[in-house]
């Protein structure tokens, strides 16, 4: 027997499982494609990362900035002081906190108010309770801090 015989009787062979394995593999893709597959669970999940790019660079511009931000809680009230690189408090800036309070239908938005040299308040309702995420909105001069907090009350 010739070797060129013996390729001759395994050529058949190989297209006919070459076939095979095509087909297979053309009926597990469709298979695969009828799936559900994995659901979105956040409808908005594009607009979040969009936000995440904005606060990235807001919070790199802060950083330029040099500016540090520290969080307090006390009695329904929070307490935030904004710094600048030598460490002495940032004046002037407006703020906003807005609340996702589970069960609410709408947001809520609280404005901070400036109690002396970089810092700023913003006092909870009493009745607020278990967590809430909260976003926070510092801007000055142009230059914008974003940060994302959870409470747990």
């Amino acid at each position: 027997m010739k070797k060129n015989d013996r390729t001759q009787r395994f050529a058949p062979l190989l297209i006919f499982l070459a076939v095979v394995g095509f087909i297979g593999f053309l009926a597990w893709s469709a298979f695969q494609a009828g799936e559900l597959g994995t659901r979105v669970t956040d409808a908005a999940y594009y607009s979040k990362g969009l936000k995440y790019n904005a606060t990235q660079v807001e919070k790199h511009a802060a950083e330029v900035l040099g500016w540090n931000l520290e969080v307090e809680m006390e009695a329904h009230a929070l307490e935030f002081l904004l710094t600048d690189e030598q460490g002495a408090g940032v004046t002037g800036a407006s703020g906003l906190l807005y609340l996702a309070v589970p069960g609410a239908a709408e947001n809520i938005q609280l404005e901070l108010e400036e109690t002396g040299a970089g810092r700023y308040r913003a006092r909870l309702n009493a009745g607020m309770k278990g967590s809430i995420q909260a976003r926070l909105e510092i801007e000055r001069q142009g230059a914008r801090l974003n940060r994302q907090l959870l409470l747990n009350l």
